[in-house]
């Protein structure tokens, strides 16, 4: 027994000696956090929760040199699967997004976790499964009739809800939160642009509706898996507990909801992009089922839903803090409205903005794309490596582990920006003349709208929709913060205000001197 017990030590000391040894070499050619033991960067990424985003940038920031690459590992688990690399960089971005897109694709951890909510839909697939969805939604978003539209909802709830909500505010002096108004104002306008059935969310009472509330709670559950391993997961998945439970009753309220939209529509055809979808074939000739049609929808609510209204939201807590920003903009609102409504600024805010006159706000878009740059509403993204690869800065990433690009981090760095990389200037997006809006030379410097094959198909509805409802408060009211209300980020995969944006809200009164 005793000479057992010596082999038994013998061993272990060896394996614990060779663990020593890859982890000291290993962790010698890493950059980024520093790596311990068996647990690696974990309890660096654990300790720095609450602000990753800044930290990520921060480890990004310190490794210098023209590329920002770094790698965060956990040892202890298998070797590739451990390993994430992690960078800014816009020619590994290209290199990821466009020139080798198909060694980078979702990969099987994010479309196991999304599975259940988003099935095979547009935003959940990768390879022809992805692409026959892309063709056709690409050849819809191109039509004048889906931005006619998107048109007639925005203008309807900004108008018949958006404003009796904020005038009641400014009457009663009592504040509302921008995030959740505009979370229900975009929720509203993507459910009547996808299937023709408004929830009403944005309403005076600002009521909870049961499709809105699954739709959260399936979100909300579905993302915990990506904190999980699959292992933990597909257990409580399997038992009927904690988040899964609550993913399963939501996912029944979503699909019951969806199936009534469905049915309607296959009754009374309209202009929404279900009704477009319900006349697609796939590649035999056969009618999509409705299983797919529901996935489909819900993947463009999705879509639609968060990324505009945080986008807002950002916006206004950036132009409450740069008031020069915000004259300018009522100044350029000034002149076009002048032009197309006339002196009378009674008629400037009978009306939202037609999108034909939100086209020609220039200083506004690039005030938007600003915000975008600081705070993008998707502030990093995940893909799965296929075969081993080397990036354009040398950065060798084996087959089977996650290559992370941070957005956030992008738009904060010297080397990409210049020195005033963290200010807010609009300025840097409009040409020499100020006259027109110029995207960067090098496109891979702004990826807030994705880029390369998966490049968003709703970008230009998303900024008219976000134009048009900037335009509808700063015209009719001056926004202040709550005093005392603090601005947080949420820690999630949308760059979410944990506490909301509390504001004031005093008429604006003439708009011209």
């Amino acid at each position: 027994m005793e000479a057992l017990n010596s082999i038994l030590t013998g061993y272990a000391v060896a394996a614990l000696s060779v663990y020593a040894l890859w982890f000291y070499f290993l962790s010698r050619r890493l950059t980024g956090p520093k790596v311990l033991p068996f647990v690696g960067s974990l309890p660096y990424l654990i300790a720095n929760r609450s602000r990753i985003h800044d930290w990520i940038a921060d480890n990004l920031r310190a490794t210098g040199g023209t590329y920002q690459t770094c790698t965060m590992v956990i040892p202890f688990v298998a070797k590739t699967q451990g390993f994430y690399t992690v960078t800014c960089h816009p020619k590994n971005v290209e290199h990821i997004l466009k020139t080798r897109f198909d060694n980078y694709p979702k990969g099987p951890m994010w479309r196991a976790a999304f599975h259940d909510l988003l099935g095979q839909g547009i935003f959940n697939s990768d390879g022809e499964t992805w692409l026959m969805q892309r063709k056709t939604a690409a050849l819809e978003f191109t039509t004048r009739t889906l931005r006619q539209a998107m048109a007639r909802w925005v203008n309807g709830t900004i108008k018949n809800r958006l404003w009796l909500i904020l005038d009641r505010a400014v009457q009663n002096n009592k504040p509302v939160d921008l995030q959740d108004l505009f979370l229900r104002l975009t929720f509203d306008n993507i459910c009547g642009l996808t299937f023709g059935k408004d929830p009403e969310t944005l309403s005076l009472d600002l009521p909870d509706n049961p499709f809105s509330v699954a739709f959260d709670t399936a979100t909300e559950a579905t993302l915990k898996r990506l904190l999980y391993t699959g292992f933990l997961w597909r257990i409580q998945k399997a038992m009927g507990i904690g988040s899964e439970d609550k993913l399963k009753k939501s996912l029944e309220v979503v699909e019951t909801y969806m199936n009534d939209a469905i049915d309607a529509r296959k009754n009374s055809p309209s202009d929404d992009l279900l009704s477009r979808f319900l006349k697609k074939r796939d590649v035999n000739g056969n009618v999509l089922p409705t299983d797919v049609l529901q996935r489909i929808a819900l993947n463009f609510v999705l879509a639609g839903r968060d990324t505009s209204s945080v986008a807002l939201s950002w916006f206004f807590w950036l132009v409450m803090n740069n008031r020069e920003v915000e004259t300018k903009i009522v100044n350029e609102l000034s002149m076009v409205l002048k032009e197309t409504r006339g002196n009378d600024q009674e008629k400037w805010t009978e009306e939202p903005l037609e999108f034909d006159e939100a086209d020609r706000l220039v200083y506004l878009k690039a005030a938007l794309a600003e915000t975008l740059r600081l705070y993008p509403s998707v502030p990093q993204d995940f893909k799965y490596v296929v075969d081993d690869d080397v990036l354009p800065d040398g950065t060798f990433v084996p087959r089977g582990s996650t290559v992370t690009y941070s957005i956030y981090s992008i738009g904060r760095m010297k080397t990409i920006w210049g020195e005033d990389c963290l200010e807010f200037r609009p300025e840097r997006w409009l040409t020499a003349d100020g006259e027109r809006f110029e995207t960067p030379k090098d496109g891979y410097k702004f990826v807030a709208f994705n880029a390369g094959p998966r490049t968003c198909l709703g970008k230009d509805l998303a900024y008219n929709q976000m134009k048009s409802v900037a335009s509808a408060v700063l015209l009719r009211y001056r926004v202040f913060p709550v005093p005392g209300h603090r601005v947080e980020q949420k820690m999630s995969l949308t760059l979410f205000m944990k506490n909301g944006l509390r504001v004031y809200l005093q008429p604006r009164g003439e708009v011209l001197a």
